[in-house]
C-alpha cells in the first residue's frame, strides 16, 4: 500500500470516527429533549431512560448504515455490469463504423482506379 492510499484511508476512517460519534451525540441530545419532557421523573430513572434511548437510536442507527453499506454494495455490483455491458456495445459499435469506413475505403479506390 503507498503512502497515498494510507493518507486516504486514514482520512476515511477519520470522516467515518467522526460521522459515527456525531451520530451517538445526536441520539443523547435527542435522549435528554425526551426525557425534558417527563419532569416527574427521578434522577436514576432519567438516566436510564437516557440510556435506554441512546442505546435504541444507535442499535436504529447502526442497522440503517448496515442496510445502506449493504445497498450500496448491490448497485455497485449492478451498475458495474452495466458498464462493462455499455462500454462492450460501444467498442463493438467503434469496430463496426471502422470497418465500415475500411470497406467504403477499399470500394472506392477499387471503383475509381
Amino acid at each position: 500500500m503507498t503512502a497515498d492510499n494510507e493518507s486516504r484511508r486514514g482520512l476515511e476512517q477519520m470522516a467515518e470516527y467522526l460521522l459515527w460519534n456525531a451520530e451517538v451525540e445526536e441520539a443523547r441530545r435527542r435522549a435528554d429533549t425526551f426525557v425534558s419532557h417527563l419532569p416527574w421523573l427521578t434522577t436514576s430513572q432519567r438516566d436510564d431512560v437516557e440510556r435506554v434511548y441512546v442505546a435504541d437510536r444507535v442499535t436504529a442507527s447502526r442497522t440503517m448504515l448496515q442496510r445502506n453499506c449493504d445497498r450500496a454494495a448491490e448497485l455497485r455490483g449492478e451498475y458495474g455490469e452495466r458498464y462493462q455491458v455499455l462500454k462492450r456495445r460501444c467498442v463493438a459499435a467503434v469496430l463496426l463504423c471502422v470497418a465500415a469506413a475500411v470497406g467504403l475505403a477499399a470500394g472506392l479506390v477499387l471503383l475509381l482506379s
